[in-house]
């Protein structure tokens, strides 16, 4: 687990070198990826999830915490979202995808490409999800007042 811990947070500090975020903010993008990632493990490998509910679950949380460090440091949301979905991106198992495909080996291939095709929703509605709910907190707060 140290090892997932210590990769993720590196690659989505990474992400964030490659994507010009402000230096202040690496270390929160790194903590963001790492989070995400470590909640897509847990549910994963220990509590017996599907790869693409782990998944929405996952992104659905690095909003949130987004969320919470760009109105804390006064920062675009998107600068902590962006570096921290990364290591939910299905890269590998969308190479292989594409491998199978090149390699005309279409019973494999098509499962591959729709699983992919899965986890990449989920983390597209895991993030607009996650938008929805801050929204309707925000209005509920509103009328209050």
């Amino acid at each position: 687990m140290i090892y997932q811990i210590v990769t993720s947070f590196i690659a989505a500090a990474t992400f964030g070198v490659i994507f010009n975020a402000p230096k202040n903010s690496l270390l929160k993008c790194g903590i963001v990826g790492m989070v995400g990632w470590v909640l897509y493990y847990w549910l994963v490998y220990y509590q017996g999830f599907d790869q693409v509910v782990g998944t929405f679950l996952a992104s659905f949380l690095i909003a949130i915490i987004s969320q919470f460090f760009a109105k804390k440091f006064k920062t675009p949301m998107i600068i902590f979202s962006v570096a921290g979905i990364i290591p939910l991106v299905p890269g590998g198992l969308a190479y292989d995808a594409m491998r199978r495909f090149v390699e005309n080996d279409y019973s494999v291939a098509l499962p591959l490409a729709a699983k992919v095709f899965m986890i990449s929703g989920a983390i597209a509605m895991g993030l607009v999800f996650s938008e929805v709910v801050n929204q309707i907190i925000k209005r509920s707060m509103a009328t209050r007042q």
